[in-house]
């Protein structure tokens, strides 16, 4: 990793600041960094990705609040609403302050708030990550020992005061470490760890950890629940075929709600690693390779960090697909829009619609006579 830059902060503005830092420890003119054409894509997409991300998250929260969502189990219905509300966090922290910074390029907000946002940013991180260990967690029990379901209400919200708790004292550090620094003889500021550690490996060692924090125990805790997941259903699938009466009664058969449920949440786990892997392989290449940062396309940072957040967004469209009641709130949603449109634009539509319906019936009826003919 390279020197006064925090793997936390890997933002283009903190690159081309530590890149223009080496220089400058080089000997060579220090230049400040620009809004290049790369960054404004950046920020363009980012606006694209907050809106989705904004706008279905929210639907999500207030379905399972108020909405049909509510009648979920009472321990599946926690984890979503967490899920969400983390999301909801990368949405309104993470993404507005990694717009606004490649922007401005340069820091203009203060000390106090440098230090406040670069905590918030790896507070919602880390709950991401934490929500899907427990629902892993929660998908494990409930396949392996279903008998312990009555409890599972009770230890989910357990689980889930673990990890908002965690992720609340794993980001504490940043409040200590973050500091605005300005260049001298130059009018730029910039909010980095400059200063923070005496040693290299100091901060190396320090990015390590939240890295093994935010990503690699998740991981692993998470490959593990699933595999001892699958090891169970094919272990129950050869129980069903070396005896046929098991399969009639159902008796030692996996309910279709629950692996529905497991269904999604695979997907979700999935979605999560596919987003963020490439992003903390970029991470990991500059703590061991630092020179290549001047040799790294500036659009290969920004696609990556991109394609993370497209893991905010992809939560919501997950449980959409998986949740009849969130669909259900959505079409009531959708019907309430479309009564409060003028008169005029609804009898256009409803003119559209019989339409529609005037042509199928013409060719169902031919498709009846044919039928008829064959018979």
């Amino acid at each position: 990793m390279p020197h006064n830059l925090s793997f936390i902060s890997l933002l283009p503005s903190a690159i081309s600041w530590n890149a223009s830092n080496s220089s400058l420890e080089e000997g060579e003119a220090w230049q400040a960094p620009t809004f290049t054409r790369a960054a404004q894509v950046r920020v363009i997409a980012t606006f694209v990705l907050f809106t989705f991300a904004a706008t279905s998250n929210l639907a999500v929260l207030v379905s399972v609040l108020r909405g049909r969502g509510r009648r979920q189990s009472s321990h599946i219905r926690p984890l979503i609403l967490s899920l969400a509300l983390a999301d909801l966090m990368m949405t309104f922290v993470v993404m507005p302050l990694d717009a606004v910074w490649n922007i401005t390029v340069q820091w203009y907000a203060g000390d106090a708030l440098c230090k406040i946002l670069c905590f918030l940013k790896l507070f919602a991180m880390h709950s991401s990550a934490f929500i899907l260990v427990v629902i892993s967690m929660d998908r494990r029990i409930a396949i392996l020992h279903p008998l312990s379901s009555l409890d599972s209400g009770r230890r989910n919200k357990k689980m889930l005061l673990v990890a908002w708790t965690a992720s609340l004292l794993l980001a504490t550090p940043q409040l200590f470490i973050f500091g605005t620094i300005k260049i001298e003889n130059a009018d730029f500021t910039q909010c980095v760890t400059h200063g923070s550690f005496e040693h290299h490996w100091q901060e190396t060692l320090y990015n390590m950890f939240q890295f093994v924090t935010l990503y690699v125990i998740p991981l692993l805790v998470m490959i593990f629940c699933y595999a001892r997941i699958l090891l169970e259903i094919n272990h129950q699938m050869k129980k069903d075929k070396e005896d046929s009466n098991l399969r009639r009664s159902g008796t030692n058969k996996i309910p279709k709600a629950r692996m529905k449920t497991l269904k999604m949440t695979v997907i979700i786990v999935a979605s999560f690693i596919i987003c963020w892997t490439p992003y903390y392989l970029l991470g990991i290449w500059y703590w061991f390779c630092p020179q290549m940062l001047r040799h790294t396309p500036e659009y290969v940072n920004h696609i990556l960090f991109l394609f993370g957040h497209l893991n905010t967004c992809s939560d919501p469209v997950i449980y959409g697909l998986y949740s009849p009641s969130f669909r259900a709130d959505l079409a009531a949603c959708l019907n309430r829009r479309v009564k409060r449109l003028p008169k005029n634009v609804v009898n256009q539509l409803v003119e559209v619609q019989q339409q529609s319906e005037h042509r199928r019936v013409p060719s169902r009826a031919v498709a009846a006579m044919d039928n008829q003919n064959k018979l």
